[in-house]
């Protein structure tokens, strides 16, 4: 049996560790072929008005999957120092899995693992590697993705290539939904990896990347902000790649106060429209549709935003909006 320590922090990589506990080869459910022998994810941070401290979705799913008999210990270390990794020696795992932890593993902490480790990054690499693999292929317009399994290096994610599965995009898919398909289809990738490990004993050397690598950088909240000079295409591929983290948004100011509007969720409004030539201001609210949503100007096309969220309010559908925001149209955004 293969154990593993398996590193992870936000919602999708708790979406994996939850699969990979229910696979019928884990040890959790009676299986033989690999077992996780502890958890390593962030600590808590405190949320809230009571500042009270909430542990990771990853860490959330191994307790819950954790028993007296079948125990999963948690590690939320501030740093991975030598005090971290005599703490992760004493487990005795075979190997390092993971996906999305946030902190970098150094030479001596990956000597601990007698098979190193694999990481699940989701782009086609050489492709994209870094932070933000999904907001740059969905602001990019790229055609195809992929989830890709590759072994742990010192350089950020330049390990050989141990699995991939390339994904076709049609340019409607959100960040949220493709990290959600990562987190499930590399659930599978790595499970295949594992139980092939535990048959042969010997992780796969793997396809070494080809090509030239492009890096991303992490997405600030200035990023997110919508730009109406740009091109419909653009700020609906903006609104699609930063769904839930850090979310698009504009300015608009009722009553002569700005405030920030968060634009949710939208689509290329693809139908004929005529604009009148006062109209022509890009980031004028031209017109709003029960059918399907609220029309923007932009500098190439118009933009149909079917869901927002005022400041300080609730996420709403355009027509919710709109009934209580009647002098809407005619605005223009910022």
């Amino acid at each position: 049996m293969i154990n593993i320590l398996y590193a992870g922090s936000p919602e999708a990589s708790s979406v994996t560790l939850e699969k990979l506990l229910n696979s019928k080869n884990c040890f959790t459910q009676g299986g033989s072929d690999f077992k996780i022998v502890g958890v390593l994810t962030n600590p808590p941070t405190a949320k809230g008005r009571s500042k009270k401290l909430i542990p990771t979705q990853v860490a959330q799913v191994a307790m819950e999957f954790s028993t007296d008999e079948k125990p999963i210990p948690v590690f939320e270390f501030e740093k991975l120092n030598a005090e971290a990794r005599l703490e992760i020696e004493k487990l005795n795992a075979d190997i390092l899995v993971c996906f999305a932890y946030g902190k970098i593993f150094g030479p001596k902490f990956l000597s601990l693992f007698k098979f190193g480790g694999i990481n699940l990054h989701p782009s086609l690499l050489p492709k994209y590697r870094g932070a933000t693999p999904i907001p740059a292929c969905i602001l990019n317009c790229d055609t195809q993705t992929a989830f890709t399994v590759q072994t742990l290096e010192q350089e950020m994610d330049s390990g050989n290539i141990l699995a991939q599965e390339k994904i076709q995009l049609n340019q409607t898919e959100t960040a949220d939904f493709l990290l959600n398909e990562c987190a499930v289809h590399g659930a599978l990738l790595i499970e295949n990896i594992l139980t092939e490990l535990e048959k042969t004993k010997t992780l796969p050397q793997g396809v070494p990347q080809t090509g030239e690598p492009s890096y991303t950088k992490k997405i600030t909240k200035e990023d997110a902000k919508i730009n109406w000079q740009k091109s419909a295409k653009e700020i609906d591929a903006l609104v699609r790649s930063v769904t839930s983290e850090p979310g698009a948004f504009t300015t608009w100011a009722p009553n002569g106060n700005e405030e920030t509007l968060k634009i949710l969720e939208g689509k290329i409004y693809d139908k004929e429209f005529s604009v009148a030539q006062d109209d022509v201001q890009v980031g004028k609210v031209l017109a709003f549709e029960k059918q399907s949503g609220i029309l923007i100007l932009t500098a190439d096309g118009i933009y149909c935003i079917t869901k927002l969220q005022r400041q300080g309010k609730n996420p709403m559908g355009y027509k919710d909006f709109m009934n209580g925001t009647r002098d809407f149209v005619g605005m223009v955004l910022g």
